[in-house]
Formats: structure tokens, C-alpha cells, sequence
């Protein structure tokens, strides 16, 4: 991509709206000075003081820090909160972002807000180290009234967006906003407008979803196809290019460290490899800013190559931001665009 073609695409997103469907989580991070431990009087055991408390969006929260991030003129939000301090914290959060729509973020009494909290030991001068993680989640299934608002809400933003990104973060099946009803809603808006971007990513799988652009891992790929997949580049491109066809919309696979690769329904097939890196890096967030790329650059009218190219750069970015789940801007990319491989 050329720097003009990149100042071409990225100048409409400005007028882009795009809605996020999905998980929202708090990502809640607890930062300890080793250097203040203790020991419990009444325990015995070792006490971590914790200096710093830091919260952000997370999950489904993350797509839409990367849309904020990249200049999006305006982002629907569909999803829900539990009625607790947590989901207040989320709440503030995303109200919180430029060109945030909350109209149709649910607060849901019998729900508890998806929280991360993540403990962080922190030493001046060197990376942060993660502790054990301290997850709240939701184990019964989405309440069924809960589950209505939340397709009505879906129905009526999908009506004025450019595109709809669809992220399932849960790990049990129906405990979040990505039921199997909300999923046959998305079959029918497609059927009602075939041309709308629908960009979907689910830590679940993406099996039985409709026909949407679906953005996996190679070991999710070879998980829908029912079949082991090898390392061999072409290899997986000829899974690709199987599951485009058949599914009609464009398939991402993202490679690690070698990059991403796209494959069409016309039979055509990218892959862009990764950036080399440039010192520590710290992986969490790193699909979630491929996922907004890709939406972004598609709804603004990128190639598919183009918006892979992006991606690729985007996580770059990101995997180099340590101790957070981080973001690329539209500045973040234009500096390393001119570094990005060619297969």
C-alpha cells in the first residue's frame, strides 16, 4: 500500500459507523511493588500490596479501543453490564471514548459485569510480570428477555452501519450476548442486506455461524474443516480458499509469527507475513486490533490485501505495548507501513 493510497483509505473513517456486537469485558489491572511485600499477621502468607489499580474495556471492549484509536466517526455499542461496580467502571469506560454510542449497552441486574482483573508485579526498568488471573464470569444462560433487547438493539444499529463486527469472548456456550438466536438475527440481516460487512471472531469457534467474514486462528480453521491442518503456508491457504468458497464471504487466518492470510470466495488468496520484532513483546490484544484493521479498512473500501496490510501492521504495534491490551492509531501505522514484508 502506497503512502497516498494509505492517506485515501484511512481519511473516511471518519465518517464511517461501525457497530461492535458483543462480550464487553473490564479489564482491571492491580500493579504490585515488590519491593512493599509482606507477610500476613494472620495468615502467615505472603500479602502483595498493590500501588496502582488501572481499568479499560476489554474483551469485545478491545475492538473498540482500536476503532476509537484509528479516528472512527462513530461506534455502536451492543452488548451488556451487570448492575455492579464493575459495570460502572466498563460503563464510564466506553462513555468515556470519543464517538461512543452506549444507547444500547444493557444494564442487566441478574447478569455480573465480565471483569479480567489482573494482577501486574512491576520492577522499574523491566517488563511487567502477570500474576494469576482473577476472572468473573457468567455460568447460567442469558436470561431470555435479556437476550430480545439485545437483538432488538442489534437490528436497529445495523440499520445505519458500514459495518458490524461480531466478537463472542465467553467460554461457555449462550452465558453471553452471542446466543444462538442473536446469531440467527445476524442470518436474517444478512438475507435482508447482503452487501453489509459482518466480521465475526468467537474464542469458541466459529462453527454454525452464518454467512459472515469469519477471522480465526489456523488451528480454528482446521477445527471447522474437520481436518489437521500442517504449518505449510500453502496448505493453509488451500483451507482458505475451501472455506471461503463455501461459506461466500472472505476468511482471515491469523499465523502468529508469520503473519495473516486472506482468502476470498472468488478463489484468491493473500498472505502478508509479520513485521520483524523490535524488543519485548506482550501478546494480549493483539487479534482484537487485526479484527478492528480488517473492519475499518474494509468498510472504508480497502482491498482485501490492503486491510490485511494494515492489520499486520497493527498488531505489530500492539504486541510491542506491554502490560496492557493495547491500541495502533492511524499515526502507529503510517510509521511502519513502509516495513511491511511481501510474501
Amino acid at each position: 500500500m502506497t503512502p497516498d493510497r494509505f492517506q485515501e483509505v484511512v481519511s473516511r473513517y471518519k465518517d464511517l459507523r461501525v457497530a461492535v456486537v458483543g462480550d464487553f469485558c473490564l479489564d482491571r489491572y492491580l500493579e504490585i511493588d515488590p519491593d512493599r511485600a509482606e507477610v500476613s499477621i494472620e495468615t502467615g502468607r505472603p500479602v502483595h500490596n498493590v500501588v496502582t489499580v488501572r481499568a479499560q474495556p476489554g474483551g469485545a471492549g478491545t475492538v473498540l479501543n482500536n476503532l476509537v484509536a484509528l479516528g472512527v466517526g462513530r461506534i455502536e455499542v451492543v452488548g451488556f453490564r451487570g448492575d455492579d461496580g464493575e459495570g460502572y467502571e466498563l460503563q464510564r469506560g466506553l462513555q468515556a471514548a470519543p464517538g461512543v454510542s452506549t444507547e444500547h449497552f444493557l444494564t442487566a441486574p441478574d447478569r455480573r459485569t465480565f471483569t479480567y482483573c489482573k494482577p501486574l508485579v512491576v520492577r522499574p526498568g523491566e517488563p511487567p510480570v502477570e500474576l494469576n488471573r482473577l476472572d468473573s464470569k457468567n455460568w447460567t444462560p442469558t436470561p431470555e428477555a435479556l437476550e430480545k433487547r439485545l437483538i432488538d438493539s442489534l437490528r436497529a444499529v445495523a440499520e445505519a452501519c458500514d459495518a458490524v463486527i461480531v466478537l463472542e469472548q465467553v467460554d461457555a456456550a449462550e452465558t453471553g450476548v452471542v446466543t444462538r438466536k442473536l446469531l440467527d438475527a445476524v442470518a436474517d440481516m444478512i438475507a435482508q442486506r447482503p452487501n453489509l460487512l459482518f466480521l465475526a471472531d468467537s474464542r469458541r469457534g466459529l462453527r454454525g455461524w452464518p454467512r459472515v467474514a469469519l477471522k480465526m486462528n489456523a488451528a480454528e480453521l482446521a477445527a471447522m474443516l474437520e481436518r489437521p491442518i500442517t504449518a505449510d503456508i500453502e496448505e493453509v491457504k488451500e483451507a482458505a480458499v475451501e472455506l471461503a468458497k463455501g461459506s461466500g464471504r472472505p476468511v482471515f487466518i491469523t499465523l502468529s509469527e508469520r503473519g495473516i492470510l486472506a482468502a476470498g470466495p472468488d478463489g484468491e488468496a493473500v498472505h502478508v507475513p509479520t513485521l520483524p520484532l523490535r524488543g519485548p513483546i506482550d501478546v494480549v490484544g493483539a487479534g482484537d486490533s487485526v479484527t478492528a484493521n480488517l473492519a475499518a479498512a474494509l468498510a472504508a473500501g480497502a482491498s482485501v490485501r490492503e486491510a490485511v496490510e494494515l492489520a499486520v501492521v497493527a498488531s505489530s504495534v500492539v504486541v510491542h505495548q506491554l502490560g496492557t491490551t493495547g491500541v495502533a492509531t492511524v499515526f502507529d501505522l503510517a510509521s511502519l507501513l513502509d516495513q511491511v514484508p511481501r510474501s
